[in-house]
């Protein structure tokens, strides 16, 4: 008999600790008192019992039990157990998070501005987000009404790279990129080498402009202006005297007679010289034995 009884112990001791480790596998605190919540949601997004309650990003409970609400049809009561030191402020929210993995959490969004609190039993409003792969499931029609632009502009794509005239633009762009290599190269060898006999080249013309200023600075500008206005006044009067003729040189330069007088003169002495050349022996004698004296009658 006692042999029985020790067997039965030790198989309630054995089904005990399967309980307590199943619950605490699960997060459920046997020994440790605690408040429970409702959370009413229209879509739990695949929600299951003991799954974690966040608020701050901190684990303050589990999801306890989930029933459908048959007396408000589209709705589904959220059980949750928070630690007892967890308090909610009226007005709190509860929010389904659904993960890139798929897996589903429950955020408390705690109205913390709202000094009065909710009592264990009261119901939150729940919402849902649907996370990362809720924005995958809004972005997928439109991904499916891009393919068939993404088609088009590949095709486009593909007939522009088999095109002779690409190859050969990118080629033309090869060869520019070298003449450019070329030409940096040339200007940074001009910058290196004549820079600076450039730089004393404008060295030397600044310092002789700067003793050229220094001699223009020098000059007498009024007394040079001066001389220049006489000797512009004295040509202004020799040219006043060659137009006139009350002079030796106008009436020689302005008289036509005298030119023509020079003329005549001219041209008696060319026809002088002329006749000079045919008729010698009529101006010039010559006699090897001297003059032959006339005899007299």
């Amino acid at each position: 008999m006692k042999k029985e009884i020790k067997i039965g112990l030790i198989g309630i001791v054995a089904l005990a600790m399967l309980i307590f480790g199943i619950n605490y596998l699960k997060g459920i605190k046997m020994f440790q008192s605690a408040r429970n919540y409702y959370v009413e949601f229209t879509n739990i997004n695949g929600l299951a019992t003991s799954s974690p309650v966040f608020a701050n990003g901190y684990k303050v409970g589990i999801v306890r039990d989930i029933s459908y609400n048959y007396q408000k049809l589209g709705h589904v009561i959220v059980e949750v157990e928070l630690d007892k030191e967890m308090r909610i402020p009226q007005g709190s929210r509860g929010e389904l998070v659904t993960e890139m993995l798929g897996t589903v959490k429950m955020n408390l969004l705690l109205a913390l501005e709202n000094p009065t609190f909710c009592q264990p039993g009261d119901t939150l409003v729940g919402i849902a987000n649907n996370g990362l792969m809720g924005v995958a499931e809004t972005m997928v029609p439109q991904v499916e009404q891009l393919l068939p632009k993404m088609d088009s502009i590949l095709n486009s794509l593909n007939l522009l790279l088999a095109d002779p005239a690409l190859a050969a633009t990118l080629r033309n762009t090869e060869q520019i990129t070298a003449n450019l290599n070329t030409t940096t190269t040339e200007l940074n060898r001009m910058v290196k080498n004549d820079l600076p006999q450039i730089a004393g080249n404008l060295t030397t013309i600044t310092d002789n402009m700067s003793l050229i200023s220094n001699n223009l600075k020098d000059i007498d500008y009024a007394r040079t202006f001066s001389s220049i206005d006489s000797t512009l006044r004295n040509v202004k009067m020799l040219t006043d005297k060659l137009s006139s003729t009350d002079n030796t040189i106008g009436l020689f330069l302005n008289d036509p007679s005298l030119y023509q007088n020079l003329n005549a003169t001219s041209i008696n002495a060319a026809s002088l010289l002329n006749d000079l050349k045919e008729h010698p022996k009529k101006y010039v004698h010559f006699s090897i034995f001297g003059r032959k004296e006339k005899t007299k009658e």
